[in-house]
């Protein structure tokens, strides 16, 4: 069905005035009405705080459907590619369309491999970060400055080049966060292993040291690659938008991913997950777990059980369904299984798919519930929970900024407003205020 074979009306009760609104079509997911025009031939905006109820663009990326606990990349389940797949062959999926063959997968991972090493020079950046520096204000620094180390692939006008910067940023990803955990630590960096897998050379470059080898625990690997599937790409959620919003006033592609990394480091995007366990030492302890659950249940306390529901799920997250038995096997070969923190957090987990209070709000546990779980038991610090993140989640921002720079409807964001300010007055001399 062509777009615009569907119209909505809008009318003006006062004037009588009438606008009709064209409907384009989605594949899968609601229609929208677009309102491109709405103001030149209405004299009116639209109002959707949190953009509710707005699509911003035309993708072809990711799918989701709330309602009933879908995710689809490229229009694979996203429960397929978790049991099926490899970091690296989701990647090539976003970035592509299509999931490559044997050849194709090899030679993807020989070309990231080539870009996993920073410049020489770069790596004297870090120095400049003072020694307890949050790694993600050591991310958003460093990935801003690769457009200073890396210009000739800054033509945003070349696909090539744009298709070079986007390797360079999936590459060098865990290379700038393991460097970041390395002096927040005060250990030496250590260079990446390019035999290894990309999720295995993370976890030697971020714990192995010069003074010994050190051995990739499978165990972990297994775990690192599946959270980095079920985080490489979530659609038009709010960091995604902002590289969008970046890129479309045609910055560079380091500067537009910078600003994603910035956008999600909130507590409530890509920070939940290191407030869930901020929430698990605050509470303590399984014997108190009754005390907060009646706070939570309160709504007139301000206690929140973080990484609880989800603003797009209506039903369970299914993510959470797929990371929880991958989280219980981590917890069983991994962790201390008398780790009280693991034990608040299974019982807490216990009462939330149990609780009626829970289920019929709808408060299942998230991904975020489960993945700081599963980075804690790896032996990943809090403060890295959200770098994690953003390594998995560069995939979808540049797959997103590909699709962007290559649609010809493309322009610069400019979103308006309802003005709720002074009307028009005059100045006032300041010897008579």
């Amino acid at each position: 069905m062509a777009d615009n074979q569907k119209t909505y009306t809008l009318t003006n009760d006062e004037t009588g005035v009438s606008v009709k609104l064209p409907v384009r079509e989605s594949i899968q997911g609601p229609p929208a009405i677009d309102v491109s025009a709405l103001y030149k031939e209405a004299g009116v905006f639209t109002y959707d705080p949190g953009f509710m109820s707005t699509a911003s663009c035309k993708s072809k990326i990711t799918f989701i459907q709330g309602e009933v606990g879908i995710l689809e990349y490229r229009g694979y389940p996203i429960e397929q590619l978790a049991a099926n797949g490899d970091f690296l062959e989701t990647a090539y999926l976003l970035l592509n369309g299509e999931l490559p063959n044997e050849g194709q997968l090899r030679d993807f991972n020989q070309l990231i491999n080539r870009h996993t090493m920073l410049n020489e020079t770069l790596t004297h950046f870090f120095d400049g970060f003072h020694y307890n520096a949050h790694p993600m204000a050591i991310m958003v620094g460093v990935v801003g400055s690769l457009s200073a180390f890396y210009h000739d692939s800054l033509d945003i006008n070349d696909p090539e080049l744009r298709r070079v910067a986007a390797h360079r940023l999936i590459a060098k990803m865990p290379t700038i966060a393991a460097a970041s955990y390395k002096h927040n630590v005060g250990e030496p960096f250590m260079y990446p292993r390019n035999e290894l897998s990309y999720c295995a050379n993370l976890l030697h470059m971020m714990f192995a040291t010069p003074c010994e080898e050190y051995e990739v625990d499978p165990v972990a690997e297994k775990a690192l690659n599946l959270l980095f599937i079920l985080h490489a790409d979530h659609e038009q959620n709010a960091s995604t938008s902002t590289v969008r919003l970046a890129g479309s006033s045609l910055a560079n592609p380091f500067a537009c991913i910078a600003a994603g990394i910035a956008s999600l480091w909130g507590p409530a995007h890509g920070g939940a997950n290191e407030a869930v366990l901020d929430m698990l030492s605050e509470i303590g302890d399984v014997s108190q777990i009754d005390k907060y659950i009646a706070k939570a249940k309160d709504k007139d306390d301000g206690f929140r059980l973080m990484g609880f529901g989800h603003r797009v799920y209506k039903k369970y997250d299914p993510r959470a369904g797929i990371i929880r038995e991958v989280c219980h096997e981590v917890l069983e070969k991994l962790a201390d299984a008398n780790n009280p923190m693991f034990e608040l957090a299974q019982r807490l987990e216990e009462i939330a798919l149990n609780d009626e209070y829970f289920i019929e709000r709808k408060l299942y546990p998230n991904v975020d519930f489960y993945s700081g779980i599963i980075y804690r038991a790896l032996g990943i610090p809090n403060n890295m929970f959200t770098v994690m993140f953003a390594i998995a989640r560069t995939v979808g921002w540049v797959a997103h900024w590909l699709e962007m720079m290559d649609d010809p409807r493309q322009k610069i964001g400019r979103p308006r407003q309802i003005y709720k300010g002074y009307a028009r007055r005059d100045y006032v001399p300041l010897s008579d205020r």
